[in-house]
């Protein structure tokens, strides 16, 4: 079975692509969200070109020449661009064998806890902490991570003294018995990272994410190494070189690779194997409800070293209004603080005909 054509939806965005086979068959996947419209762009020129008339079924061999053809052109957005690729063709080999992607990496369906993932530095602790209680008490979450510092901050914060503000306030108001999170953003040295890092031990908190410039290895591992708490990261990772250097000298206590900005399910299993190797689990990065959260939780269901929960973001329209009408139904509820991996095939989703509708439409064909 060859792929025939390669067609993409997208706005500034979202960016879905459909796969069709030689057969006729089909699957649908996403380019990486933001900026998803230059995506498409270089999926078209730089992605599509290489896999028409490829295997459909057995692909990582294109993947990979993918990234030998355009070895000048190392990063993010090939990255981005490839996902696109693999997550559709997942999907295409899931619905024709009619067993979610979850099954053919070796899971199975279910439910898996989730934490609440706030996306916001703009709030103030109170109102933080109050919508985290709601969410508590109307969906059954026990776990919830938020912001401090600034991104990229150079160690300065939001605002003056809102980490020291709602940390506290936040952690206090959940009280006992839940998981409490936080992430940095790349905002500290190293100094101010272990200064903050103390403050989130004493108030309860176990996961402290990309405290220093992500790039910068030995400043994250300096945190990892002072504090006894997790110190996590990957995020923003997206070449192999990163993550073999990472893990190989233990800078994090646990990896969170993004499947959309890493190039797929097939190099993030490449990751997963790394860190398992290492005894790492992996909590993968999955801030948006597009169909990032949906290809991470089919991972997590699947991988021997799950972290302890799947990433949620719980931003509303008003805040993230590209995130919502993407799909038929709702394919992520909440329910006992847990979200449910689907047995559909593939990835147990339907696009809204009416968001295809209204996208810019391209195709590449054999």
């Amino acid at each position: 079975m060859k792929i025939r054509r390669l067609e993409t939806f997208c706005n500034e965005f979202v960016g879905f692509v459909r796969a069709t086979s030689d057969t006729g068959d089909q699957g649908w996947g996403q380019v990486s969200t933001y900026n998803a419209d230059i995506t498409c762009e270089i999926f078209h020129r730089q992605v599509a070109r290489h896999a028409l008339g490829t295997d459909a079924l057995d692909f990582a061999d294109t993947l990979a020449l993918v990234n030998e053809r355009e070895h000048k052109y190392p990063g993010s957005y090939l990255r981005r661009a490839m996902t696109g690729l693999d997550t559709a063709l997942w999907d295409l080999r899931g619905r024709l064998e009619g067993k979610p992607v979850v099954t053919l990496l070796g899971g199975k369906p279910g439910k898996l806890r989730a934490y609440a993932s706030s996306m916001k530095r703009d709030i103030t602790p109170e109102d933080e902490a109050r919508r985290f209680l709601k969410l508590r008490d109307e969906k059954g979450f026990d776990a919830f991570k938020w912001r401090v510092g600034a991104e990229c901050g150079r160690d300065r914060d939001e605002w003056p003294g809102r980490t020291e503000k709602i940390v506290p306030l936040v952690s206090r108001a959940l009280g006992d018995g839940v998981a409490k999170l936080v992430d940095a953003n790349s905002c500290y040295s190293p100094k101010r990272a272990i200064e903050v890092g103390r403050l989130l031990e004493a108030e309860g908190i176990g996961h402290f994410e990309e405290p220093c410039p992500y790039w910068e290895f030995e400043q994250t591992k300096e945190v990892a190494d002072a504090l006894a708490i997790d110190v996590t990261g990957g995020e923003q990772d997206c070449e192999m070189t990163a993550w073999k250097t990472m893990i190989g000298m233990g800078a994090v206590d646990v990896v969170q690779p993004d499947v959309m900005y890493l190039g797929g399910i097939t190099r993030t299993l490449e990751v997963c194997r790394m860190a398992e190797l290492a005894g790492l689990p992996v909590t993968p990065h999955a801030a948006n409800l597009s169909l990032v959260t949906m290809c991470t939780m089919h991972l997590l269901g699947a991988i021997p070293n799950p972290g302890k929960y799947l990433e949620f973001s719980i931003e509303e329209a008003d805040y993230y209004p590209w995130q919502y009408g993407l799909f038929l139904g709702d394919p992520y509820a909440i329910t006992d603080g847990k979200a449910t991996i689907s047995g559909a095939p593939g990835w147990g989703v339907e696009i809204d005909p009416k968001w295809l509708d209204r996208a810019t439409y391209q195709k590449s064909e054999a």
